[in-house]
């Protein structure tokens, strides 16, 4: 079984910063990608960002928040800069995990981490 624990979230004025972190614990063979969703009230969840051979955002966070990972620790994190009210949202991680035993690919979810910009 793999679980993924999320932390760092908080209540940041707008213009502030946090560090989100993820790490990944259990039968890992390999993790082929690693990356953060968000699901804002009344919204649905949306792609943030992720981490495979290179980095990806979304237009909404571009130049704003940056991911990266350490492989050795298996975990990735999101530095979000300059936050928005619009940013505030449940923040999720989310993992494309092999099996130490199986080559099959599984994608994981951690529980949420809740971020909210606010004065």
């Amino acid at each position: 079984q793999v679980q993924l624990v999320e932390s760092g979230g908080g209540l940041v004025q707008p213009g502030g910063s946090l560090r989100l972190s993820c790490v990944a614990s259990g039968s890992i063979g390999s993790i082929d990608v690693m990356g953060w969703y968000r699901q804002a009230p009344g919204k649905q969840r949306e792609w943030v960002a992720h981490s495979t051979s290179g980095t990806y955002y979304a237009d909404s966070v571009k130049g704003r928040f940056t991911i990266s990972r350490d492989n050795a620790k298996n975990t990735v994190y999101l530095q979000m800069n300059s936050l928005k009210p619009e940013d505030t949202a449940v923040y999720y991680c989310n993992a494309l995990i092999r099996g130490v035993y199986s080559s099959s690919r599984l994608q994981y979810w951690g529980q949420g981490t809740q971020v909210t910009v606010s004065s």
